[in-house]
Order: structure tokens, then sequence, then C-alpha cells
């Protein structure tokens, strides 16, 4: 079971700066929130050290890397069995391809975030990893126009 962390306004407050950009200086995030730069640098220890503030990571603006299609696909699985679904999430936690999956209520079991180079890498994918062998009776493909809200790299933070 999950340990929840009780968390204050301040707590709440460095959480959402270090969300949009954890490089801020401790000083200016003391400023910001009204507390000492010192309270703001042992605050932010403790989140890390609880699991809170789980990873330091870099966003990374993948239209400056190479291209890509991004899908969000819809899986429905034959079974709810519990080998099957773990079997299922395993592949897709090892399947380069997949850069986030959920698993989800309603008509659906499992949200999964694709990135591709072209259609034919994600036929590939598809017809590599979303088969009846693996559990899945059917999936459907939403191909991303453009992201709406997401990280706007111009200006180093979350689009609102």
């Amino acid at each position: 079971m999950t340990k929840f962390v009780a968390l204050d306004a301040f707590d709440h407050r460095l959480i959402e700066r270090a969300r949009r950009n954890n490089l801020e200086p401790a000083r200016v995030t003391a400023e910001a929130v009204g507390l000492s730069e010192s309270a703001v640098l042992r605050r932010m220890r403790r989140l890390r050290a609880e699991g809170v503030i789980a990873a330091d990571v870099a966003l990374i603006d993948p239209g400056r890397t190479e291209p890509r299609i991004v899908l969000h696909v819809l899986i429905e699985m034959m079974t709810q069995d519990r080998a099957v679904m773990t079997a299922f999430q395993a592949a897709m936690k090892a399947s380069p391809e997949v850069e986030g999956a959920w698993d989800v209520t309603g008509e659906t079991d499992y949200l999964l975030t694709v990135a591709v180079r072209s259609m034919p890498e994600y036929e590939a994918f598809g017809i590599r990893e979303l088969v009846p062998e693996k559990g899945v009776r059917s999936f459907k493909s939403m191909i991303v126009i453009r992201e709406v809200v997401g990280f706007d790299p111009a200006r180093r933070r979350l689009v609102e």
C-alpha cells in the first residue's frame, strides 16, 4: 500500500515550482514561497528522501532531436487473467516505443503513449506487441496532431 506523506502549503508550493523548473536556485524559490533559503533546501531534501519528488529529470524537446509520430493507443484485453495482464505490462515496459502506459477503467484496459519515427515502425510495433498471443483483443490508435498542454522549450516550463 502507498504511504502518503503529510504535506503543508509550503510543500505544495515547492512541489509546484520544482515541477516547472527543478533547477531554480533555492534563493529564488525561497523568495517566491516565503521561506528562508535553508528551509527550502531542507524541505526539498525531505521531499526527495520521502519519495514525493521521485526523480530529477530533463524534459527533451522531441522536435529538436528527430522526427516522430506520437500515438495514444487504447487496448482491450481478451481476459482479466492476472498472469496475462502482468505479462502484457512487462512487455510494454520493455518496449522502446512505449513512453507511457496506464491501467485504466472503462471500455478499455490500458492506455499507451507510443512514439515512433514512421507509420511502418508503428505497424511493426503493433504486429509485435498488440496481438492476440499477448492477450490483446483489440486496440484503437489516435495520432497526436499537436500538444496542447505540455512542455514549452522556449519558456523552459510546462504550457498552461
